[in-house]
This record gives C-alpha cells, structure tokens and sequence, in this order.
C-alpha cells in the first residue's frame, strides 16, 4: 500500500471512530419540560449475571461478592474460554473493590443465607472498606460509588448516568444514599481523626444535561459517629 492510500486509510478510519464516539456520547441528564425524572429501567436479557469469588475485608466477619455480568453469545458453537469471555468482573485492592457491578453480596462466616446490598436497580463502581474509622472507632463501613437512576433516560444504569455517594455497615445493612438525586459525586475525602466524610457534588444548574465549569459545586460532611447520618451542607467559598 502508498503513502497515498495509507493515509487515506487512516482518515478513514479515524473518521469513522470519531463519529461512533460521537453517537456515544449523551448527556448524563435528560431532561422532560425541565423537570428530573426518573427514566423507565428495562431488564438486559441478553446478559448473564456471575458473581466473583468472595472478598473478605481485614478485620471483618463478612464476605463479599461481587455481582457483574457476562454477555451471552448464543450463535457462538465456541467454548467460552476459545470466544475471550471473561468470568472476572471486579478488582481488589487496598480495601477497595472496583468494577461494573450490578450489585454486592453478603454473607456472615458462619451463617447459610446470602443476601444482595440492593433490591433495585443500580451500577457499583467502587465500594471502600473505611479501614481507618474500623481501626479507631470500631466502626465498620463501606462507602460506595454509583449509579441508582436512569437519568439520561436510555432505559438502562450504567456508567453513563450521575453518580451518587452511598453508605452501609460491613455487612450491607443500613444502606443510605447520603449524597442529593441528580448531583453528580465529584471526589470524596476521609478525615479519620475527626471521624469525618467530605465529599463534593455538581449540580446542572443552566440544565445543559452536562456537569461542567459553569454548573453550581457543592460541598458536605458527614460525622460518621452521628447514628442519623444527617449530612450537611457548608460553604468554604
């Protein structure tokens, strides 16, 4: 092949990735005569839901198990493993678990029932075992990432819609979303000394669908001791 047709190749191909990222891309929010709704969840039945092997966080009397799914290729005659499946669906590290998760499970050492974090619908990015609060104040808990509404109406949770701050005990009772419906988590922060969770949100403010530079911040703390868990809201600037 020339330089020529090389090059041509390359634009093209180019061109055609752009476009398709383009189609990817939507707003995080969609909006109806303004107001936020809730988009209808429709059930994927073309994929199969797995769970990883359990992960069992330092000091704790429970097991984890990640909850993912795997896409179901009826029309392939090949093995899973000869087609590239994967059966890993989540990632452990410093006590953290990472991945596209359609949910968590639990189970206590010594006990038969395992039981799911959530009845509804929602997409796990990350769950945090809040290790030094577990070592301080013999509190143990997990703080989570994720989404839990359809908000740009696509009829399905994923990455693609906000993203929300959620807390639980290490046994995934007590599960509370301490983080406000269609403001979009931006990084949170843990003072151990202090027992305290920071964390900061997004608001679309000019309603634009998207999260950026000219949409309103906001910053919270919450007092892990307090039993309520009543965030508040306070304004540094």
């Amino acid at each position: 092949m020339n330089k020529s047709l090389l090059f041509i190749s390359l634009l093209t191909i180019s061109s055609f990735l752009s476009c398709k990222n383009e189609e990817l891309v939507k707003p995080k929010v969609t909006y109806d005569n303004l107001s936020k709704t809730k988009g209808e969840v429709i059930k994927d039945t073309t994929q199969i839901e797995i769970a990883d092997l359990p992960v069992l966080m330092e000091g704790t009397n429970y097991l984890i198990f990640p909850i993912g799914t795997v896409v179901s290729d009826r029309k392939s005659t090949k093995s899973s493993y000869e087609a590239g499946t994967s059966y890993t669906v989540s990632n452990y590290g410093e006590y953290q678990i990472t991945g596209f998760l359609k949910n968590l499970k639990f189970q206590e050492i010594g006990k038969d029932s395992i039981y799911a974090l959530s009845e509804k619908p929602i997409f796990i990015e990350t769950a945090t075992y809040l290790k030094p609060i577990a070592d301080k104040n013999r509190l143990q808990l997990l703080l989570y990432t994720l989404s839990d509404l359809d908000t740009n109406k696509d009829k399905k949770i994923d990455e693609n819609d906000v993203k929300s701050l959620y807390l639980s005990a290490i046994s995934g009772k007590d599960f509370i979303k301490i983080s406000p419906d269609f403001q979009e988590l931006i990084d949170w922060k843990l003072i151990d000394s202090k027992a305290r969770l920071y964390f900061r949100t997004t608001e679309d403010s000019n309603k634009n669908g998207e999260f950026d530079k000219e949409d309103k911040l906001h910053y919270y703390f919450l007092n892990l001791l307090d039993k309520e868990k009543k965030v508040q809201e306070y304004k540094p600037v």
